[in-house]
């Protein structure tokens, strides 16, 4: 395991570039760790509507930033209380949607500070039933980024003013708020202690865990390749929001992968158009299962038809193909 300073950089956007660059061009044959911290920001999960996933007005009252990230799930607020990791390794297929394996270390090093830290649900790390972590993975060819967020003293009102919180979430999780569920890391430590030291707690852990362990900054060309890849991608509208869809047809609805909300436009009884948001997680990009049902006909044979020999499952995780074509041309979900 090699551990990646990211030199203090507090900007998502160079922070997000950082971890992709390094995914895509370090050393496969090593694993790689990263910590950052953000500077205030809502972080989109890559198959998320953007806009209606943040209280957009509040976001731009308070300077916040928004940026998506390559990785599914939901989207989450980030500011100086809140320490981030990323594990960038090599996977055999098996290590998908393996929270367990990636969280594991990092559970054990929150146990030995002695609080009561276990994965729950999906993806979520809990002390005693309240939310400190979130996490999500993305996978290109053999590598793949298993990373998360830790509460530590993060401002959890703004969680609630940043975000646009769907109340199917709320309800299908059987909890009344967002911040009734969440909590800091340091709510439960015996003694006060800050981000920094932490950081530094957690690392230390983390090379028990992985041994042998060192330590690498990035050389001048490299920064500047990170630098581009943030101008190039992350610094854009393009893919922190991307263009609205033209649409006469929404179909959504909260399955335990998570939430699916297809956009579809249909014109003469063909769909024209295509899109699908959500929180899910999936290992293949959504473009082309989206790119297969422009010009089918809307109609449910011709759908089924269409889907024969697609595996469902590699877009959305558990997914039955059945449900999904239900979702695309069914009953109406009645709330």
């Amino acid at each position: 395991m090699i551990f990646i300073e990211n030199e203090g950089n507090t900007n998502p956007r160079l922070n997000l570039a950082l971890e992709e660059y390094v995914l895509r061009n370090f050393d496969p044959a090593n694993d790689y760790l990263l910590f950052y911290i953000n500077e205030p920001s809502i972080i989109i999960g890559r198959n998320q509507n953007t806009l209606e996933e943040i209280n957009h007005q509040y976001v731009e009252e308070k300077n916040i930033h928004v940026v998506r990230r390559i990785s599914g799930g939901g989207a989450v607020y980030h500011d100086y209380g809140n320490l981030n990791f990323s594990f960038i390794t090599n996977h055999d297929g098996k290590s998908l949607s393996n929270f367990k394996k990636f969280t594991a270390p990092v559970i054990k090093v929150l146990q030995a500070l002695g609080l009561n830290a276990e994965l729950k649900g999906r993806n979520d790390i809990e002390v005693d039933n309240k939310k400190i972590s979130g996490t999500a993975q993305f996978s290109t060819g053999k590598r793949m980024v298993s990373h998360g967020t830790l509460l530590f003293d993060t401002d959890l009102g703004e969680v609630v003013n940043a975000l646009n919180v769907k109340m199917d979430k709320i309800v299908s999780k059987g909890h009344k708020s967002v911040r009734s569920r969440v909590a800091n890391i340091s709510e439960f430590l015996q003694e006060a202690i800050k981000i920094a030291e932490f950081r530094e707690l957690l690392l230390e852990g983390l090379y028990e865990e992985s041994e042998p362990f060192e330590s690498y900054r990035l050389t001048a060309a490299e920064w500047e390749g990170v630098h581009k890849l943030k101008a190039d991608k992350y610094d854009t509208w393009d893919w922190n929001y991307g263009k609205s869809p033209k649409f006469n047809i929404q179909r959504s609805k909260r399955f335990p992968v998570g939430e699916v909300d297809m956009r579809i436009f249909v014109e003469k009884g063909h769909i024209q158009d295509f899109k699908i948001f959500g929180d899910f997680f999936g290992k293949e990009p959504l473009e082309s299962l989206e790119q297969l049902f422009i010009g089918t006909r809307y109609e449910k044979e011709d759908i089924t038809a269409l889907l024969k020999d697609v595996d469902i499952q590699e877009y959305f995780g558990d997914l039955p193909k059945n449900d999904f074509i239900e979702l695309v041309y069914g009953a109406d979900v009645v709330d």
